[in-house]
């Protein structure tokens, strides 16, 4: 397949608001591709590349190339010569690197310099597409959504099923099936605004605690035991404490799903930085439990003694759990059967977050467990903290964000009366947002340098955000989690701005 197709229905599926459009968009796509051009296809949509981060930086893209007229590059080319700059290390690379930029680009049309320069800097967000692409897929295909949608669920993969499709038909989905070892996409929840809204919506429910660890899905098969991240990677060697703990439960053969989490002395959970960093450990995985220990709290069981247990309602796979994990091991819950019980679920939020720990989740009891979706039957409640901070600069979107300030470097107050920044964020932006916030900021500007412009720090945005974590990617030695925009605050000038002491003291886990 040709880059310039893909580039196109890029393009146009991220114009376009219509879902019934994209679907269409996405069908016509795979009816044109091959079984061997998926794996680069779907992730390029969705703004991936299959590589990961290959070390190219705006300093390199910004370097100015002639494109050409004719499109001649195909996906799978593509996909190669991206494959030799990630691979691209040692001296002499960035001179390296420089030169296949430029035989990258320079065999692109100015559309396909465009979808490359996007791709590259991580702006193509297209939003929920992989949803969007099972349907598309499926209409492809001439096979019910239902059966792609499990099928993707089983597999982990989108691609993987999209290739089995495309090279086989609808046939190749019997090939699909839940299978111990073999990991699945983690059921997700929405969010809900309060215990109590989640419970009017729920009526009878379980309200758990919400873990801030790292998701993970443990597979067992005899002695065989594998520990899954919740994209599906292999860290079974970085957990030996969770091996052990899968190892000593009176079965032979499961699938669960739970958190792993550090505790501290104290027995109050460690913060989501120290725990991600222990998971995240590649060497001395020995010294590294000694020093940040951890343990897995499961809340649902997919599989147990070989027996499928997904479509099962939680109330059955919860009595699985529990039959199977003892209680120290099991995350901690309440059972409410309404509104009428609000109270109770309310207090045992209070108590959750007295805990330490970041907030509930109530589920359903009749719900079967969606994997790899968002179901309605998951509501999450936590704090939501806000700041009010400082633009200090923002940079050029792409896709359809182009020619909009999208990205913003956020700042807090310092004590010596200037600002620092405290990370970035383009989520939470309204196409009205977008378009004013583009207007103004290039009134604020003091210095336009590629894709970055700078701005005098004038105007206060009101910023949620999920916590805070160390980074010596900032001055302050902090950055927002999950920062996203709520409104401009026009009302307030920039001396009313948060400052990072007041940050801090809201946040005495992370002072650097």
């Amino acid at each position: 397949m040709l880059l310039s197709r893909l580039a196109r229905v890029s393009q146009e599926v991220a114009a376009t608001s219509s879902r019934s459009r994209k679907i269409t968009l996405l069908a016509d796509l795979f009816r044109d591709a091959e079984a061997d051009d998926v794996p680069v296809v779907i992730p390029y949509l969705a703004g991936r590349l299959p590589q990961g981060r290959i070390g190219v930086g705006w300093r390199t893209l910004s370097r100015p190339v002639a494109p050409t007229d004719r499109p001649t590059l195909t996906v799978r080319a593509v996909d190669t010569l991206l494959g030799r700059l990630a691979k691209t290390s040692g001296p002499g690379s960035q001179a390296e690197r420089a030169l296949l930029v430029g035989e990258l680009l320079g065999a692109a049309t100015e559309e396909e310099q465009r979808f490359l320069f996007g791709l590259l800097t991580g702006e193509v967000r297209q939003g929920a597409l992989d949803a969007v692409a099972v349907e598309g897929l499926a209409r492809a295909t001439g096979t019910p959504s239902t059966d792609v949608r499990r099928a993707v669920m089983l597999a982990g993969s989108l691609q993987t099923v999209a290739e089995a499709l495309l090279a086989d038909g609808p046939a190749a989905l019997e090939r699909f099936r839940l299978t111990v070892g073999r990991p699945v996409l983690p059921m997700l929840a929405h969010s809900a605004s309060s215990v109590a809204e989640a419970v009017e919506k729920l009526g009878a429910a379980a309200v758990e605690e919400k873990l801030d660890g790292i998701r993970v899905q443990v597979h067992r098969d005899g002695d065989t035991v594998r520990v899954h991240t919740r994209t599906l990677d292999d860290i079974t060697g970085r957990l030996p404490e969770v091996t052990a703990a899968a190892r000593a439960l009176p079965s032979e053969r499961f699938v669960l799903d739970g958190e792993v989490i550090s505790f501290d002395a104290r027995g109050r959970p460690r913060t989501f930085q120290e725990t991600a960093g222990r998971v995240g450990s590649r060497s001395d995985v020995a010294t590294a439990a000694r020093d940040v220990p951890v343990a897995p709290v499961f809340f649902d069981a997919l599989s147990v003694d070989g027996r499928d247990l997904l479509d099962l309602p939680f109330t059955e796979r919860h009595a699985e759990l529990a039959r199977l994990v003892p209680e120290p091991m099991r995350v901690r819950r309440t059972l409410v059967s309404g509104p009428e019980d609000v109270q109770a679920a309310q207090e045992f939020l209070a108590d959750t977050l007295a805990r330490g720990h970041e907030g509930v989740v109530v589920k359903g009891l009749d719900a079967p467990y969606s994997a790899g979706r968002r179901g309605a039957s998951w509501l999450k409640v936590k704090p939501v903290h806000t700041l009010d901070l400082v633009v200090l600069a923002a940079e050029w979107g792409h896709g359809r964000r182009t020619d909009k300030l999208s990205n913003l470097h956020l700042g807090a107050r310092t004590a010596d009366g200037g600002f620092t920044m405290l990370g970035k964020t383009f989520k939470g932006l309204t196409d009205t947002m977008l378009a004013w916030q583009t207007e103004r900021l290039r009134e604020l500007a003091v210095d336009e340098s590629g894709y970055v412009v700078t701005v005098r720090p004038e105007l206060v945005v009101e910023v949620a955000y999920d916590g805070l974590q160390r980074s010596p990617r900032y001055p302050a030695g902090i950055t927002l989690r999950f920062a996203r925009v709520v409104r401009y605050r026009e009302d307030k000038r920039p001396q009313e701005a948060d400052t990072v002491e007041t940050l801090l003291a809201a946040h005495p886990e992370v002072r650097p």
